[in-house]
């Protein structure tokens, strides 16, 4: 089975490949072709993975190119994780947000919407290429912001696109784990956007313990969302918000800890990555050694802004190992080998969420399956989520529609309509903004 990794010059690539190390069952695999458009950032990751396989029978072939079309052709699955503008593009999403007091975060906010803006048109034409070169294949979406890209891709691959996230699949193993549960023995109910989910119950044999551990301040309090977002703020919700919520809840803090920061997120991954690709690009250096070294920088300084507003602490080790790439491998096999599953993945409504339309790409456990993935009913979000689960889908339709027409007007509304931009004129600042620095907004007009 062949696997083409798009953006296959990026530094999580070794991750999927380490999946694909360890499974070794009937159908597995075989070979991985990366697809990236800058050569040294392909070279560097290619010599991380042969370091990889060393002793590892049969190991995946893995192959580089920079070209598109190869890449694509005879692919039975495509990982789709590429970065439009690359880091420094998200480093000037940040700054251009934060000059106007306003949140730059790459998939929340201002900083979600110009990174949508320019990511859209290039993933729509990769899903027209899929269509036409590889038409059975089966698209995995990782790129940001995932719930919009993955929307616009299903517009020309249907339901033979899905988008994934780890966020949800931690979420539900630390409060699992604070239950004293085994993660792979609880169904977790989750439901929402990409980025903007809540758990309302995790069941474990059939019972819903969730009640059990928003009842114990003690419980709650013990892991990461716990100290997030406080438990008086958990209780009075009912439920356990994605991380990526913090934002909404604690915007002014937010912003203001990013405001003080010494370094925005992007700005730090773009300064670590190019030490990184300029370090495993040096022959007299193990590229696998330094690959691990800053992976764990990376993990451990994750979201560190929210958490220091918040007073969270440090993240535990539990989550330091990704998870993203064990997502993949498990719709991959479920896919491939019939090796049905239940997973959180963004896949069309359908009639899942009465309040969005059947085309709405949506955050909710899946039933997988040799036929794709099938969203399980869930009930009802409760008013407060509903209200913003239609505004940000609103904003996603709005960014769209500019990627589709070119219209400069049209994006601006996409702007003014977050709500977390707090002015129309702040819009306007921010798109022009956003167009002085990237290349990739010059088709808006």
């Amino acid at each position: 089975m062949r696997l083409t990794i798009l953006g296959g010059g990026g530094f999580r690539v070794p991750l999927v490949y380490g999946a694909l190390l360890a499974d070794r069952g009937e159908g597995r695999v075989t070979r991985v072709v990366l697809h990236d458009l800058d050569s040294d950032r392909l070279a560097a990751v290619t010599r991380v993975l042969a370091e990889q396989a060393t002793g590892v029978p049969d190991a995946p072939e893995v192959t580089a190119t920079t070209d598109l079309d190869e890449a694509l052709r005879g692919a039975d699955f495509v990982f789709s994780a590429i970065r439009v503008g690359g880091l420094e593009g998200r480093a000037n999403d940040e700054r251009v947000a934060l000059a106007e007091g306003v949140l730059g975060q790459e998939t929340v906010g201002a900083g979600g919407i110009a990174y949508g803006l320019r990511t859209v048109p290039v993933a729509v034409d990769i899903a027209r290429r899929v269509a036409r070169l590889a038409p059975d294949a089966w698209v995995i979406n990782f790129t940001n912001p995932a719930g919009l890209v993955t929307e616009a891709m299903s517009h020309h691959l249907g339901d033979r696109v899905i988008g994934i996230c780890d966020s949800p699949v931690g979420l539900g193993r630390r409060i699992a784990r604070a239950l004293g549960a085994h993660p792979d023995e609880a169904f977790i109910d989750y439901v929402g956007l990409n980025h903007l989910g809540w758990v309302r119950g995790l069941r474990v044999a059939g019972r819903d313990e969730l009640p059990r551990l928003l009842a114990d301040p003690g419980l709650l309090g013990s892991f990461e969302e716990g100290r997030l977002f406080g438990t008086d703020w958990l209780r009075s919700l009912g439920a356990i918000p994605n991380e990526y919520l913090h934002y909404y809840y604690f915007n002014r803090e937010a912003v203001h800890a990013y405001q003080q920061a010494e370094q925005t997120r992007g700005a730090f991954l773009r300064d670590q990555q190019a030490r990184f690709y300029a370090e495993a690009g040096r022959q007299d250096v193990a590229a696998l050694e330094a690959w691990d070294r800053t992976r764990a920088e990376r993990e451990a300084t994750y979201m560190a802004e929210n958490r220091e507003s918040a007073g969270a602490g440090e993240r535990e080790a539990d989550d330091l190992s990704g998870g993203y790439e064990k997502v993949a491998l498990a719709l991959m096999r479920a896919i491939a080998r019939d090796e049905r599953t239940t997973l959180i993945l963004n896949v069309r409504n359908r009639s899942t969420l009465s309040v969005l339309d059947a085309d709405a790409v949506i955050e909710v456990p899946c039933l997988v399956d040799a036929n794709g993935a099938h969203p399980v009913a869930v009930d009802p979000l409760p008013g407060h989520a509903t209200g913003l689960v239609c505004a940000v889908k609103a904003v996603e339709r709005e960014v769209l529609s500019a990627a589709a027409s070119g219209s400069r007007t049209t994006a601006v509304k996409a702007f003014a309509l977050h709500p977390l931009v707090d002015s129309v004129n702040v819009a306007r600042r921010l798109l022009d903004g956003y167009t002085a620095v990237h290349l990739g907004l010059a088709y808006l007009e």
